[in-house]
């Protein structure tokens, strides 16, 4: 064996063996982060399927990890483990059709009274906008409620689109994602005042529902409502990054 071959051979395993360092060291991460996430999502969703899609993310931040590059390893690992979890959660979207096709209608009709009005829609015109009384509106946003808004970056229904862009589509994929944030940050601040606090709390501060109800006096069920309209309407009102 030659002197150059055994380096390559020590320097690998060396690596490997840094790699389950690693892994052992916050493994018990991905369970804080999985149990924190649960509160924030509905009853169907498992911890179980949360901390073995967090693993996944841990292996990953494992091999990938440069510390040359500057970042702390328990800032990278956070965000992989974060972002796995999340990624398995839109795969597996649970959500029946009719959730979807309910928060669409809501985002329609929100979007169609603040045209006519020039002013954020209330309660009561959106449920009349759909012919249904206030307590059949709700109903709906109570449904509505974590089906795909886990992020910033799916309050689109069709996000998606860019996971099958090309590499060579990389570029632009990059310049609409920052325009489109920036779309997102100017709709935020167009929010009525209550509602800002809530994406505020549950997105910056990570609240969850029963906490932020704490926080404004009012119960868990009607800070869901408070929420799923806060989503229907940035996206009536981000309509274009839809067409």
């Amino acid at each position: 064996m030659t002197r150059s071959k055994g380096l390559q051979m020590y320097s690998k395993a060396q690596g490997a063996d840094e790699q389950s360092l690693l892994i052992e060291q916050h493994a018990s991460l991905v369970k804080r982060i999985a149990y924190h996430m649960l509160g924030r999502l509905p009853a169907s969703v498992q911890v179980e399927d949360l901390i073995q899609a967090g693993m996944i993310g841990l292996l990953e931040a494992a091999k990938k990890f440069d510390a040359s590059k500057g970042a702390s390893f328990e800032t990278f690992v956070g965000i992989r483990i974060r972002g796995a979890m999340l990624d398995d959660l839109r795969k597996g979207d649970w959500t029946p059709r009719s959730v979807h096709r309910n928060t669409r209608m809501v985002s329609d009709a929100v979007r169609a009274i603040e045209a006519r009005t020039g002013r954020d829609a209330q309660d009561l015109e959106v449920a009349a906008e759909l012919n249904m009384s206030l307590d059949e509106y709700y109903s709906i946003l109570n449904d509505t409620q974590g089906s795909r808004l886990y992020s910033f970056d799916d309050l689109l229904d069709e996000g998606d689109q860019y996971d099958t862009q090309s590499a060579q589509q990389q570029p632009q994929r990059d310049i609409e994602k920052t325009h489109f944030k920036q779309a997102l940050a100017d709709a935020i601040d167009t929010l009525p005042e209550r509602e800002r606090l809530i994406i505020s709390l549950y997105y910056d501060e990570e609240l969850n529902l029963k906490e932020i109800g704490e926080v404004l006096g009012v119960s868990e069920s009607r800070v869901s409502q408070l929420h799923s309209q806060c989503a229907a309407r940035l996206r009536a009102r981000l309509v274009d990054w839809q067409e």
